[in-house]
């Protein structure tokens, strides 16, 4: 075991702590914040594996956008701040579900890997990688916008105040 192994499972353990308390959370700031050091967590991830560009990605995408963009939901929509007892779920039926799949990737791991000797792979670039992302993954990428931008819509619609000819 190799310091660099020592360092992916601190990481992630880092992640999975930071997963939990994003789901176990009673107050939905706090688990918007949660999210952030999960993501981040990911990213070390993806630096320690040497992915730079992946793990800059994460960094970007994730943790600059849509973290944001959740954050600047909550506070347009006037959501609570503080505690909020509908958010207290019980942990029991999501525990299930969350340990059956890592159960399941976990063995699909051990299985995938059984039998092949692993050699790292060969360098790509990221042109190689741009020319993926934009011409074979364009698509669900402008859709994923779409949706962004129509959730943001949404948030502006539900919180603006409504005028006294428009109550019923």
């Amino acid at each position: 075991m190799t310091t660099l192994d020592l360092l992916i499972a601190g990481v992630g353990l880092v992640a999975l702590g930071a997963g939990w308390r994003v789901v176990t959370t009673d107050q939905l700031v706090r688990a918007g914040l949660w999210l952030v050091v999960c993501l981040a967590a990911v990213a070390a991830e993806f630096l320690l594996l040497t992915a730079e560009l992946v793990a800059w990605l994460q960094v970007l995408v994730y943790v600059g956008a849509v973290v944001v963009l959740l954050l600047f939901a909550v506070m347009l929509t006037r959501a609570p701040i503080g505690p909020s007892p509908d958010l207290d779920r019980p942990v029991g039926p999501s525990a299930m579900v969350g340990a059956g799949v890592g159960l399941g990737l976990a063995t699909l791991l051990v299985t995938g890997f059984r039998w092949v000797e692993i050699t790292p792979p060969s360098p790509g670039t990221a042109k190689l990688l741009g020319d993926q992302i934009f011409r074979s993954w364009v698509l669900p990428f402008e859709v994923v916008s779409i949706l962004l931008l129509a959730a943001l819509v949404g948030a502006i619609v539900i919180s603006r105040p409504q005028r006294k000819a428009e109550v019923h």
